[in-house]
């Protein structure tokens, strides 16, 4: 890369954030502008010395002390955005982060792909984790902040010239308002893990079969030499991943299909969390990990054969495995106040909150779980999971349902609503409260809590700083 002056658009996200950082890292200047930014990437940002503009403006141009080199657009921006139509106005050059890196970054190293609709942000950041630890020195592009990795976005310098490993997260979510097709079709895998296939983002598919086209399409996609990873647990998966001309390797729990590598045996020992690895009906290890939940034990899974392909040792595999601390955002523990512990999770499509409820319960056994819920995804936003996410709370003592987030775009019709969702909580035998604001919300649950309980807030964004008013109300009780 031979740029000195990158100017970033939408640089608040996860991902262009830690590019962000990563641009100054290597010695490259680095405007950027968004609305406000919250934790954890202002963080970010301020630590990399990103020079930061809000909120979009024509204006900002003229303010970044000449022509940039290149100028990033973020998929949040649409044709609309103000600054978006200077740029276009003035002529200047613009990519999307996606299409930046299939052109600077990976044509020529070996990039090893995480796609599926649950488990990306773990199982990408457990990965590159594991490889870190292992020497293996690999570049990685993951959407969150992991514990165990010192950035998000990091390329080493001989992977610039085509050596090397690189893991990435593949959203497949849409690239640009110019490009609308998934970021993961910029990533040209060798190795996919394809981790699950539901329906998600409504904003841009419409409907599932939708969602299915595009990861159809990953699979022609996959260069050769290279593999699918592909979790037997899904039938949506099986069936996708006969598309591939690679050779494919099954794994998953299921009882119920075949699978080149099965995980038995889920359970805590001590502080961890531990399962038996089969194959062809013989056990062929014992994986530890201090993360909870079934479904992070499938996604460690994924992680070992990846490993194990790569011709690392198991018994390698298996310590760094076991090492890996988790993401931000991710069953994080954020505080405890009065013996009240306060969990932080982005958990938003009802899958995903079954499965993080029902680890949580397992980690902290013999405690009351009360979930706070805030519906603020393009999906859960609308009313498509409505009655789904009524069984998504089984594992909770009491629930907390927020007003969903800004439904104004939304017709009423098909707006999700929070009040119909307590109802049908209280119609299974839950303790379950609505709330409209988010200052009533944290009186109600500082109110409900005691001593031992664990409060797990559930919410894909910034949820207007619930956990740090709830615990400053904890405190002052």
């Amino acid at each position: 890369m031979d740029f000195k002056h990158i100017h970033i658009v939408g640089v608040g996200g996860t991902l262009m954030g830690a590019f962000a950082a990563f641009l100054r890292r290597s010695g490259v200047r680095v405007t950027g502008s968004d609305m406000p930014v919250y934790p954890p990437m202002s963080d970010v940002l301020k630590a990399g010395g990103v020079e930061l503009m809000s909120p979009y403006a024509a204006e900002n141009l003229d303010r970044l002390g000449g022509v940039p080199d290149l100028i990033v657009i973020g998929n949040v921006i649409g044709a609309a955005n103000p600054e978006m139509q200077a740029i276009q106005a003035r002529g200047l050059a613009y990519v999307s982060l996606p299409d930046f890196m299939e052109r600077h970054l990976l044509p020529q190293t070996r990039n090893l792909v995480v796609a599926g609709t649950h488990g990306k942000t773990t199982t990408a950041s457990l990965l590159a984790h594991c490889l870190s630890r292992l020497n293996l020195a690999p570049s990685y592009f993951i959407g969150g902040v992991s514990l165990d990795l010192p950035h998000s976005f990091h390329v080493e310098a001989g992977s610039r010239g085509g050596a090397g490993l690189f893991v990435l997260e593949g959203d497949e979510y849409d690239t640009a308002f110019w490009d609308k097709v998934p970021k993961f079709n910029h990533y040209l895998p060798n190795d996919v893990i394809l981790t699950s296939v539901e329906y998600d983002h409504a904003d841009i598919y419409p409907d599932f079969e939708a969602v299915k086209k595009v990861f159809r399409g990953l699979m022609g996609r996959i260069r050769s030499p290279g593999r699918l990873i592909a979790c037997g647990d899904h039938p949506e998966v099986v069936e996708i991943a006969k598309l591939s001309a690679q050779p494919v390797i099954s794994y998953g729990f299921s009882q119920f299909a075949p699978l080149d590598f099965q995980g038995r045996g889920y359970r805590k020992e001590g502080e961890e969390f531990v399962f038996d690895v089969f194959s062809q009906d013989k056990q062929v290890e014992t994986i530890r990990l201090q993360i909870p939940g079934q479904y992070n034990a499938v996604n460690a899974l994924a992680v070992w054969i990846e490993l194990r392909e790569l011709g690392v040792e198991s018994a390698f595999a298996v310590q760094v495995l076991r090492s890996f601390q988790g993401v931000k955002r991710r069953q994080e523990e954020r505080g405890e106040v009065r013996g009240v512990l306060v969990v932080d999770d982005f958990a938003h499509h009802p899958t995903a909150v079954r499965e993080t409820l029902q680890g949580l319960k397992m980690k902290y056994s013999g405690r009351r779980l009360i979930a706070v819920f805030e519906p603020r995804s393009a999906t859960s936003r609308r009313k498509i999971f409505q009655k789904e996410y009524a069984a998504a709370f089984d594992s909770c003592s009491e629930v907390f349902i927020a007003q969903a987030f800004n439904q104004a775009q939304i017709p009423e019709a098909n707006q999700f609503s929070s009040q119909d969702l307590v109802g049908d909580l209280k119609r299974h035998g839950k303790m379950a409260h609505f709330f409209a604001s988010v200052d009533d919300g944290v009186k109600a649950v500082a109110a409900s809590c005691r001593s031992g309980d664990v409060v797990v807030v559930l919410s894909n964004g910034g949820f207007d700083g619930f956990i740090p008013k709830l615990l400053t109300q904890l405190s002052s009780r």
